[in-house]
């Protein structure tokens, strides 16, 4: 367990001793040391890596070197005792994320090098106890299913082919995440927990491009118009936050007003368009939520 401690207060508010805060102290440089130096390593590596691939650009160089600065990482993290922690995640994740990009570039983004991707994130998260690898399992499976992300000069683009079956997949995955997050060690559950509030993401970004668009059901021609998705939307947002509050969940509280804020904000423009009454009155609305929102926060704080 690391705990944050203000060494210089605690010698002065007579808590700890001399003594004691040289001694603490010392344990302090010693750790910041070892940190420094995984860092410091950690680059070196990544250096030499991008290096090689710069020289050889090959998808099958970035798999064989993902692959190595992977199983690599994952031998030093599971050697706590010398302090290699942070060059393992560090080796880990960085490997991870060039193997993955190898596998994609090698099958040309099929889908099912997306599936095998989330696998081996997920299980490398696991591994690992890496928050952001976990994240990127989910967010790979969304991929799988036609999730995508583009960028142009200034412009960032996100797509989604499927937001009905992306809707339905990741909601059954952050309940199952959710109910195996309350039977695990502390550890295993803070990486269930972020796995599921990606999951989250994912979702409201499908109800959105759905209110938007609608959805027409892959193989079956039927179009879902974009008034459901609308109303479905607004209708699960309002239960998430119902549910968050009695269960003091204040992250999934945040999520549900950001999310209500932007269906709000798309419907409002959508009916009424941009102009100035339009837009005074909705920033007077948004600044009405964001009140009750902060109030709302700090309750929840108190009760924790």
């Amino acid at each position: 367990m690391k705990v944050t401690l203000d060494l210089t207060e605690l010698l002065e508010s007579g808590d700890i001793t001399q003594e004691e805060h040289d001694r603490l102290a010392k344990l302090s440089k010693s750790g910041t040391s070892s940190l420094a130096m995984n860092i410091i390593i950690a680059f070196g590596v990544i250096s030499v890596a991008a290096g090689i691939l710069a020289l050889a650009p090959s998808p099958l160089v970035g798999i064989a070197l993902g692959a190595g600065l992977t199983f690599g990482g994952l031998a030093a993290y599971n050697k706590p005792q010398n302090n290699w922690d942070i060059l393992g995640h560090i080796c880990v994740l960085v490997g991870a994320i060039v193997l993955a990009g190898g596998v994609i570039i090698l099958t040309e983004a099929a889908a099912s090098s997306f599936l095998v991707i989330t696998v081996g994130f997920a299980l490398l998260g696991v591994l690992s106890r890496s928050g952001l690898l976990v994240a990127l399992a989910v967010l790979a499976l969304s991929s799988a299913i036609g999730a995508r992300t583009g960028y142009a000069h200034a412009s960032y683009f996100f797509g989604m082919e499927e937001p009905s079956i992306t809707i339905v997949l990741m909601s059954a995955q952050a309940l199952a995440l959710y109910l195996i997050s309350k039977r695990v060690s502390a550890a295993y559950e803070r990486i269930a927990l972020i796995a599921a509030r990606t999951a989250i993401l994912v979702i409201n970004f499908g109800f959105w491009i759905g209110s938007l668009w609608g959805d027409t059901l892959a193989g079956s021609g039927s179009h879902i118009p974009d008034f459901v998705f609308g109303i479905l939307w607004a209708v699960g947002l309002i239960g998430l936050a119902v549910w968050a509050v009695r269960e003091n969940r204040r992250w999934v509280v945040n999520v549900a007003a950001v999310f209500g804020s932007i269906h709000f904000y798309t419907q409002w423009f959508e009916f009424l368009g941009a102009h100035p009454f339009s837009i005074l009155l909705c920033g007077l609305l948004t600044l009405g939520l964001a009140v009750g929102l902060w109030k709302l926060n700090h309750k929840l704080a108190a009760q924790e």
